[in-house]
């Protein structure tokens, strides 16, 4: 569902920004045509990032950008600047069309066509990046591979994450990608701007401060004999903290001995996690995941669902992205997550 909520977000943060949003095409730069961060931050050109698979030097300022992987087509596009080549969606796609709501009115907003979209089902589309033709591309939060990076690295410079792979937070997302083009200041200013915004949706609920909170992944309605949970290193987890939330130590702990983004417990050791006041995760339309960890003689005794404390976030859908947050989908989805973690928060009082 299209929200006017997110018109106005968005509008407000396009006039935050300074951009110009007229006629923008894949490839085009809708800014003041300036980069204004280069590598010491001048906006000089050559820039170079370092980052967990290398260095790269990025020599001009690019005018066709590429990305791969989750969200990383939002950094430029919040910024103003339409990738000539985005990954197509593969959750939370409400209507089929590979491009995911947030990201479709930003692309009404800049008068922009639907970038090529590269379907990632089995693994990044090399030969479709290739004919995009990019001068960069973009992947801070993502995946890769050392093979991919270097396959890759022979179409354009390659920005990967700078630590471990599906683990960039929000802020280190907008960061690289947007010093790779040119536009760290904007970046900055982008931010601030969703700081902002978080932390006085975060007021509004106090209930939330200092409740501790967990998210369950890799749980299926037919089989709860192991408990997923995402670490600290996972944006997801790291998120809680940005609304006033804790870490349990039956997080934390585990997470300190790991760079895995997820981590699993017998259902046999569910009592590890009665530190958890809240627990979140990935549900389903039918409601089949709750009645199994209500039903189960092991994870019926978490104190979270025994009080019923738990946010099960509804199945494939826009919203299902909320907890992973996203330069474009934090103004999108922030009331309604905040909301409903503070509901839960309400009964683990």
């Amino acid at each position: 569902m299209r929200t006017p909520r997110l018109r106005a977000v968005a509008l407000a943060a396009a006039l935050l920004l300074g951009l110009a949003a007229c006629g923008g095409q894949p490839g085009d730069r809708n800014d003041s045509g300036s980069a204004d961060a280069g590598a010491d931050g001048s906006g000089r050109f050559p820039v170079t990032i370092r980052h967990a698979l290398g260095t790269t030097v990025i020599p001009a300022e690019p005018t066709r950008v590429a990305t791969v992987n989750w969200a990383n087509d939002e950094v430029p596009l919040a910024l103003g600047v339409v990738p000539v080549g985005m990954a197509r969606a593969n959750f939370g796609d409400d209507d089929g069309d590979g491009v995911l709501p947030w990201v479709e009115e930003r692309l009404e907003e800049l008068g922009a066509r639907t970038p090529v979209l590269f379907d990632e089902t089995d693994g990044i589309d090399f030969e479709a990046v290739a004919d995009t033709r990019p001068d960069v591309i973009l992947a801070a939060y993502s995946g890769l591979t050392e093979q991919d990076y270097e396959t890759l690295s022979r179409i354009a410079p390659v920005v990967a994450y700078p630590e471990a792979a599906w683990a960039t937070p929000w802020r280190d997302i907008i960061r690289l990608n947007s010093k790779a083009i040119g536009l760290a200041g904007r970046g900055d200013e982008l931010i601030a701007d969703l700081e902002g915004r978080i932390e006085e949706t975060a007021a509004k609920y106090p209930q939330l401060k200092g409740k501790t909170a967990m998210f369950m992944t890799h749980v299926s309605s037919k089989d709860v004999s192991q408990v997923g949970f995402y670490t600290t290193h996972d944006t997801r987890t790291q998120f809680f903290t940005d609304l006033g939330l804790k870490i349990p130590a039956s997080v934390s702990g585990p997470s300190g001995s790991t760079k895995k983004f997820v981590l699993t417990r017998s259902a046999e050791r569910i009592d590890d996690f009665n530190d958890v006041d809240i627990i979140t995760g990935y549900g389903d339309d039918k409601g089949e995941l709750l009645k199994a960890l209500k039903s189960d003689p092991l994870t019926s005794k978490l104190p979270a669902v025994q009080r019923g404390s738990l946010y099960l976030l509804p199945g494939s859908t826009p919203l299902a992205t909320a907890a992973n947050p996203t330069p474009l989908s934090i103004p999108y989805v922030l009331d309604d997550y905040v909301a409903a973690l503070a509901e839960a928060a309400d009964k683990a009082a």
